[in-house]
């Protein structure tokens, strides 16, 4: 009895190898001396790094993207909210005026406005540095508000008693006595605003983490996930510590918390 003849293969690669040129004139080795044999009906995706670090370029260019647009969206959304909340806290005519559009764009998914803001801004830098000026501000915002409502009124009448007004009373007793509340939001602040920037790379964008998760994503790429999500976890743990470096130095004035009074 003859055996059933095999169909040949699908697909059968041998010894292949490519190269190819970069932007600026580089000669790089895509693949070298790979082999694969695809039998009919298999199913197969290949992706894997290249020299350069991923499949779509310098693992370390992606990371810098990302911190760029986190960074530029913090350090716009801190200045903003801690403006916003120390202006409409001292004034209650503001507060009372502005509240109620504060409440309503806070009450906004942040995921809804990723497509959003790419639609307006395209799908750059600005569109994920917007995403993350929103997820800081409010932050940022409500604790300082309400570090300046929860300004000690016993200092703040002796001040007056002696003769500090308007810029110098918020100056020297508001913003010392709601600096607690305004560095507490800065350590939160900062993992929301990797996650923006993240959240609106993985909507759409060209370069960045989010976009090697969201790849990583579509080839189940466990691997290639969680090497991502380590890297800004590692980069949040030191933006942590820098904050609290900064928070220590800015605040020497404050009183020592009474679990470290105790030790």
């Amino acid at each position: 009895m003859n055996s059933p003849v095999k169909p040949p293969p699908a697909i059968e690669l041998i010894s292949v190898s490519r190269r190819f040129v970069t932007p600026d004139g580089k000669s790089m080795t895509a693949i070298r001396n790979f082999s694969m044999t695809v039998e009919p009906g298999e199913f197969v995706a290949v992706v894997g790094p290249t020299v350069e670090g991923t499949s779509e370029g310098r693992l370390w260019y992606h990371l810098w993207v990302t911190m760029e647009e986190s960074l530029l969206g913090f350090f716009s959304g801190a200045i903003a909210g801690v403006i916003a909340g120390i202006a409409l806290g001292r004034n209650r005519m503001l507060s009372d005026v502005f509240s109620i559009y504060i409440k309503v764009i806070n009450s906004i998914p942040r995921v809804v406005l990723a497509p959003i803001f790419i639609m307006l801004f395209g799908l750059g830098l600005t569109s994920k540095v917007a995403l993350s000026f929103v997820m800081v501000f409010f932050v940022v915002f409500s604790n300082a508000f309400q570090g300046v409502r929860e300004a000690d009124r016993n200092l703040l009448a002796n001040a007056r008693i002696l003769g500090a007004r308007g810029w110098q009373l918020t100056r020297t007793v508001v913003i010392p006595s709601a600096m607690s509340w305004i560095f507490a939001s800065l350590h939160v602040s900062f993992g929301f605003a990797i996650v923006g920037a993240i959240v609106g790379e993985f909507v759409g964008s060209r370069h960045g983490i989010g976009l090697l998760i969201n790849i990583a994503k579509g080839s189940f790429d466990a691997a290639g996930m969680y090497a991502a999500i380590v890297l800004i976890m590692i980069v949040a743990l030191a933006a942590e510590y820098l904050m609290t470096s900064i928070e220590t130095r800015l605040a020497k004035w404050r009183p020592a918390p009474m679990h470290e009074e105790a030790n």
